[in-house]
């Protein structure tokens, strides 16, 4: 099968707020979300376009319905290309949006697709295309949250998510199923069958505190799961926000948890 993606380099630097350097040979292009790029080297020439950057043949309707798509995934119309002119190796690197880790996946090695959260793609070589994968299954589509529409990336070169929190990799053999809160997937291989399901039990349903459905992945392939959802982390701290009219009175305190009774929170 020939390369159609361009092939990258890349170190990842820092523990907690990482950032991903793509070293690139001349004339070679790395694609990436508007906003996330951090720096360039002066032989990187900067420019935006219109769809994915996979560069395969599409009219212009192909590329209006797919930015159409891109939307539904929270991302902008527009990605920007970062193309070495120069006549060396040049830098270019990208950061992550917030606390967390960024997840190398090479798609050759994935049999030439990966599935990942909404919002969680970050760069990746140009050549690999970027899509969008509804469930096909009913309960995943009414209920599946953030796992509803997941970020399709189909080519054989490197592509890079960003997850929150600590990253952990699962290996799923064959008959295997583990059962994840949906917003704690970050990417899995095509393989790996996705369902949602029923927590079960009026008790663990309402007083549970983990929702009303979990994902069910179901092997063989590999996944990938974070600690800290954007979302749960975005409820902590709206949570701990002064409320309209000045501080929180009390917080943490008895007197804090009574005053939010009686103000019906």
């Amino acid at each position: 099968m020939p390369i159609t993606s361009h092939e990258i380099d890349f170190e990842i630097f820092g523990d907690d707020m990482q950032f991903v350097e793509i070293e690139l040979d001349p004339r070679e292009t790395a694609i990436a979300e508007a906003g996330a790029m951090m720096y360039m080297d002066q032989g990187i020439e900067m420019a935006t376009i219109f769809g994915d950057g996979s560069e395969r043949s599409q009219g212009v309707m192909s590329k209006v319905f797919g930015a159409g798509k891109r939307i539904l995934t929270g991302e902008s119309l527009f990605m920007t290309a970062f193309t070495n002119v120069g006549a060396g190796k040049q830098r270019v690197a990208f950061s992550a949006p917030y606390p967390g880790k960024i997840v190398p996946l090479d798609l050759a090695a994935l049999g030439g697709e990966a599935l990942c959260q909404k919002e969680a793609f970050l760069c990746a070589a140009r050549g690999v295309a970027v899509d969008i994968a509804f469930q096909k299954r009913l309960g995943a589509g009414l209920f599946g949250g953030e796992g509803f529409i997941l970020q399709r990336l189909k080519g054989d070169g490197l592509a890079f998510a960003h997850a929150g929190g600590t990253i952990v990799e699962r290996v799923l053999q064959a008959g295997e199923t583990l059962r994840v809160d949906t917003g704690c997937l970050v990417a899995l291989q095509s393989g790996v069958s996705f369902d949602i399901k029923y927590v079960g039990g009026i008790k663990n349903a309402i007083f549970g505190g983990e929702g009303l459905f979990f994902a069910a992945l179901g092997g063989p392939g590999r996944v990938w799961l974070q600690s800290l959802p954007f979302s749960r982390l975005a409820d902590r701290i709206i949570a701990s926000a002064p409320r309209t009219g000045g501080e929180r009175t009390g917080e943490g305190s008895l007197l804090g948890t009574i005053g939010d009774i009686v103000g019906g929170r």
